[in-house]
């Protein structure tokens, strides 16, 4: 994003507030490593004279990380935000990332909340600031989780408006899964195993199911068994597109060769800022890049979506798997990503 003078020159203070907010799934989500029915993500509010900039962190333990720790370390830099000079985007975010280094979850939500504050200044969307003149994205598939072949059939039909599918695999009978919903539907199939399988597992499947029209999978094998991606990189019959060994910019340089394409979540990498960052190195590495998501709620997913349009595959479907989404933005229409008519993210709160 580039920054102007003006973002300099403003004086009077910011103001951070955190507060957690349970999100309620519509179903049971399962995936190869576990259930919720819940998912407690942590928004921020930055508050600038009149002006309001929110953002979302929707923690997940697999990086050790938890509502708990998130918002702790938020606490621990609002000193920092709130005496910094509002303008100081650059510097602020600098220094919010030398300190959330760590805690990456808890950057997001701050680097997302201060993208939204600097936009409604500018009375422009994000999507603009990042040089991006039209907000056309690649459509986003929708998640099918793990559970009896009957009910994801079932889920399948209820989703039957959506083009593409995430499956989500890792069980004993993926094959059949994957066979059952093709049964169901045409749409393009992608397929998650969630570090369910191992490297045979995995070049026997990408045969089977490049058989039945599957696009890509998506991390196969567990991320610290990452030099055997290099056999299955070169033998799967499907591309493989990296995510719990894809999470902030370091990790570009190792997955060349070992995985086609990467996948970007804003609550790993740390928020838009760092997300871009690694959009340009992916490029650079030839890698092709999918941009998705956890459970979350409109924040997250409207943050994500101002970057979507720099990326090839796009699986931006949190919002829509939960009841009480507490903002409204960006809106997922069956895939089609619908940017409001408002500057920053575009968020406001559902209630209002």
């Amino acid at each position: 994003m580039n920054f102007s003078r003006r973002d300099w020159v403003y004086c009077a203070p910011m103001k951070l507030s955190v507060e957690t907010v349970d999100l309620e799934l519509k179903h049971t989500f399962t995936i190869a490593r576990g259930s919720e029915d819940v998912v407690t993500s942590v928004i921020t509010t930055i508050e600038h004279e009149g002006l309001r900039g929110y953002g979302e962190a929707s923690p997940n333990s697999y990086y050790s990380q938890t509502p708990e720790t998130v918002t702790e370390a938020l606490r621990e830099v609002a000193p920092i935000i709130e005496g910094s000079r509002p303008g100081a985007y650059p510097e602020l975010l600098r220094q919010l990332r030398d300190r959330l280094d760590g805690n990456r979850a808890a950057l997001c939500a701050a680097d997302l909340a201060l993208h939204d504050v600097l936009g409604k200044r500018r009375g422009k969307p994000i999507y603009k600031m990042l040089g991006v003149e039209s907000p056309r994205a690649p459509l986003s598939s929708f998640t099918i989780g793990i559970s009896s072949i009957d009910h994801m059939r079932e889920k399948v039909r209820e989703a039957r408006k959506f083009p593409i599918l995430k499956i989500k695999l890792g069980t004993d009978r993926d094959l059949d899964i994957v066979r059952a919903i093709r049964e169901e539907t045409n749409a393009t199939l992608r397929i998650d195993a969630n570090c369910g399988w191992d490297v045979g597992q995995t070049i026997t499947m990408s045969r089977e199911l490049a058989e039945l029209g599957v696009e890509f999978i998506e991390q196969p094998l567990p991320a610290e068994r990452l030099e055997e991606m290099e056999e299955v990189y070169r033998e799967s019959a499907l591309p493989v597109f990296a995510d719990e060994n894809s999470v902030t910019v370091d990790d570009i340089p190792s997955l060349v060769g070992r995985f086609h394409g990467i996948n970007i979540k804003l609550v790993k990498c740390g928020g838009i800022a760092e997300a871009m960052k690694m959009v340009e190195v992916a490029r650079t590495h030839d890698l092709q890049i999918m941009l998705g998501c956890m459970i979350e709620s409109s924040a997250g997913i409207s943050a994500a979506a101002h970057v979507a349009p720099l990326v090839d595959a796009v699986d931006l479907d949190g919002a829509i798997l939960i009841t009480n989404d507490p903002f409204r933005g960006v809106e997922n229409q069956y895939g089609q990503l619908v940017f409001p008519n408002r500057p920053g993210l575009g968020l406001e709160p559902a209630r209002s």
